[in-house]
């Protein structure tokens, strides 16, 4: 447990399960109104920290800047929603509760509450908070301490509020509000995969060919020839064959690469506009003689 003087460094600083993982920032932190030590505390969870959970404070621990808790982060995130009246306090009901959804039994950990010597924490602690207190301070029985915290109605307070507005003096107070803190997270939208496949389309080109084609020529007797044209028979039968050649296309077909085609990711940083609602609380002067005030309206108002 911690104690009540690290409340102010439990506020605002990470919440750890017992395997190490972030939970969330401990948002608010109630003590007990019979014994004033701290009781639970309340978590920020879910995107940008929009849920608010429950987690018993009794077996925490301050380690450096965080606080650790004995359960792991669902079942925290899944604890029952409580609601909080706006004097933050923690009724027996909702706190019966939140017992039960963590395992804690109501009776026995007022029975060790109670226990006289050092193990009754209970013990020592009259006038911190009322009648609850008394009663735990005077030893009563477990019977008797239960009916005193669901007579009240107030079982837990809220020590961000009421441990702040005891050291300023009963007459004044603080005036909190809530900031909004808005994060990112990293989520999956889709994959990309590279598939090849083969595909078969037709290729028109155009080659040039040749050919052979016959011709006759026909030339005079000369005395250039005359001795060539002379040197056969007189009168006789001849043939004579000539071979013709032409081009043909052929096809063929041969692989080659062409490029390389890679996925490569690249980061693009748009701008997002988030809303959402904060709570902010106001302070206003009540008095009796209105006349008095009556010239000066900012005063009435406290501003």
């Amino acid at each position: 447990m911690i104690a009540h003087e690290q409340i102010a460094t439990a506020l605002d600083h990470p919440v750890y399960d017992t395997e190490g993982k972030k939970i969330g920032d401990a948002k608010h932190v109630f003590v007990d109104d019979a014994t004033g030590r701290p009781a639970w505390v309340t978590v920020k969870t879910g995107l940008f920290g929009t849920s608010e959970s429950f987690v018993p404070i009794k077996d925490a621990s301050m380690v450096d800047d965080h606080l650790e808790v004995p359960y792991p982060k669902d079942r925290v995130k899944d604890a029952p929603h409580v609601d909080v009246d706006g004097g933050g306090h923690l009724d027996a009901s909702e706190e019966q509760r939140l017992y039960e959804y963590y395992g804690i039994d109501w009776d026995e950990a007022w029975q060790r509450a109670n226990q006289p010597g050092e193990t009754g924490w209970a013990h020592g602690t009259a006038g911190t908070a009322g009648t609850a207190g008394a009663a735990g301070a005077a030893g009563m029985s477990d019977t008797a301490g239960m009916r005193d915290r669901a007579g009240d109605g107030l079982g837990n307070r809220d020590a961000g509020m009421a441990s702040r507005d005891a050291s300023v003096g009963d007459d004044a107070m603080t005036r909190s509000e809530e900031q909004m803190h808005i994060g990112t997270e990293r989520v999956e939208t889709g994959r990309v995969r590279l598939r090849k496949y083969v595909v078969t389309e037709e290729v028109q080109q155009t080659v040039p060919v040749r050919h052979e084609e016959v011709r006759v020529e026909r030339e005079p007797i000369t005395d250039a020839n005359r001795e060539q044209a002379l040197s056969g028979p007189e009168i006789s039968e001849a043939e004579h064959e000539v071979t013709l050649h032409e081009e043909r296309p052929v096809v063929e077909t041969r692989t080659v690469p062409v490029e390389r085609v890679g996925l490569r990711t690249d980061e693009v940083t748009d701008e997002e506009t988030v809303t959402g609602q904060v709570r902010k609380e106001r302070i206003d002067v009540e008095a009796d003689d209105v006349t008095d005030m009556s010239e000066d309206p900012d005063r009435r108002r406290g501003h």
